[in-house]
């Protein structure tokens, strides 16, 4: 799959097709599974991962047979199509792909393209309840965007992929509104001025109602608690000024991960009645998102003594919070492992980072990859100073190595960075 199929998340832009096409013929080969199970549909700039992780684990609690479609995957590709939170089986993709080779090849599907009709066979077969299906960029002109869902989902808008998706915010929510069906509810996770009209006017073409999380639920007397090697988010969410859920904890830790939270209640609301959802539900499973989906690279704690975290926030966006979280973590002195891939905006995020830190610049093994002395380069413009090392491994190791038990080593700068320490 790899050597034939071109692939995003390894090359970049050579391999992005703008149109649905090839999946809807695809989807055809394979008898249209896409139309044998119910869905909701995932979109957004950040936080679309956490969200359809959370999502599917409440969905679970609820007894239901669940599928979970995400990208991309960090050490195993059956982490992009599971049901229940066990991966698809090695076996069903050698035979997939045994049985639709020719397909494969004649219709010249990516390998984005190639996953989505994978997915959605394995969900048809298995006859899921309802599969919870993540966007893979953008919206409208993603393979994903076949579905008729049960619900739309779009978390936030910010800048990102703004070569395939515009350089505006109106532009980019434009993509995203693209997964906006006729009739169906949406929920928008965060309100943004230039994103929200085009929103409004989307939803009100097609007759959809439209749901802004975060003009109902806000959280308060938020606090993160580290115990040996997990990490708990405890929140107070009000819905319309009062206390609808009282300690609500998360796994999932993070200031983006309370924004996360509004948009999955609204969600909820949303979707309570047709999947008859209870709050038992809605709280236990937030609080099991991980034992129930295996979700990582989120705020996750990779040892203690010292303290090793990874993220896999990767724009400007993800990184801001990034920053206020290391912010909020106690330590000493910050080691700053860092690794980029070469179409994001390097400066903008590097512009972010403190420069207090100690920096250990290396390079993901992917060819998208920015190589890692231009990376220390440009970091250097920034007020960052560290050595380059061959790969993250051995900057990880050389962190872990210098850090003192009151220090804090941090992994990140791409979702890659983080595959390779995880």
């Amino acid at each position: 799959m790899y050597d034939c199929l071109p692939m995003y998340q390894r090359i970049g832009q050579a391999a992005y097709k703008a149109d649905i096409d090839n999946t809807v013929a695809f989807l055809k080969e394979l008898n249209n599974p896409h139309l044998h199970f119910k869905s909701i549909h995932v979109a957004g700039t950040n936080g679309k991962g956490s969200v359809s992780h959370t999502l599917a684990s409440i969905l679970q609690e609820r007894g239901l047979k669940v599928g979970l479609y995400t990208s991309p995957h960090l050490k195993d590709f059956r982490e992009r199509i599971r049901i229940n939170g066990q991966p698809v089986s090695q076996q069903f993709v050698v035979d997939f792909i045994a049985q639709y080779r020719s397909a494969i090849q004649e219709i010249g599907l990516s390998f984005f393209e190639m996953t989505v009709g994978m997915a959605f066979a394995y969900f048809a077969q298995e006859a899921v309840d309802v599969a919870v299906v993540e966007v893979g960029m953008g919206g409208r002109l993603d393979s994903t965007n076949v579905l008729t869902p049960q619900l739309s989902v779009i978390t936030n808008i910010a800048l990102d992929h703004v070569q395939f998706l515009g350089d505006t915010i109106a532009k980019i929510a434009a993509e995203k509104a693209g997964i906006i069906k006729t009739c169906v509810p949406v929920v928008i996770g965060e309100t943004h001025p230039e994103s929200k009209p085009v929103f409004l006017q989307k939803a009100s073409d097609c007759q959809s109602p439209i749901f802004f999380a975060d003009e109902h639920y806000t959280c308060q007397h938020s606090t993160t608690e580290y115990e040996d090697n997990r990490v708990w988010l405890h929140t107070d969410m009000l819905q319309n000024g009062k206390l609808r859920f009282s300690n609500l904890t998360s796994p999932l830790a993070g200031g983006y991960q309370l924004k996360n939270l509004c948009t999955i209640l609204a969600a909820c609301d949303q979707l309570k009645e047709e999947f008859g959802l209870t709050d038992k539900h809605i709280v236990d499973g937030i609080k099991n998102v991980i034992a129930n989906t295996s979700l990582m690279g989120r705020w996750q704690i990779l040892q203690t003594n010292p303290l090793c975290i990874c993220d896999t926030g990767h724009n400007v966006a993800g990184i801001t919070y990034v920053v206020q979280q290391l912010q909020q973590t106690p330590h000493h002195i910050l080691h700053f492992v860092i690794s980029m891939v070469n179409d994001k905006d390097i400066n903008g995020v590097l512009a972010l980072l403190p420069k207090d830190a100690i920096y250990y610049f290396t390079k993901a093994q992917i060819p998208r990859g920015l190589n890692a002395e231009l990376l220390a380069k440009q970091a250097a413009k920034h007020g960052l100073q560290g050595k380059v090392y061959n790969s993250i491994a051995e900057a990880f190791a050389a962190a872990k190595l210098a850090a003192q038990k009151d220090d804090l080593v941090f992994v990140g700068g791409s979702t890659f960075t983080v595959a390779e320490v995880v």
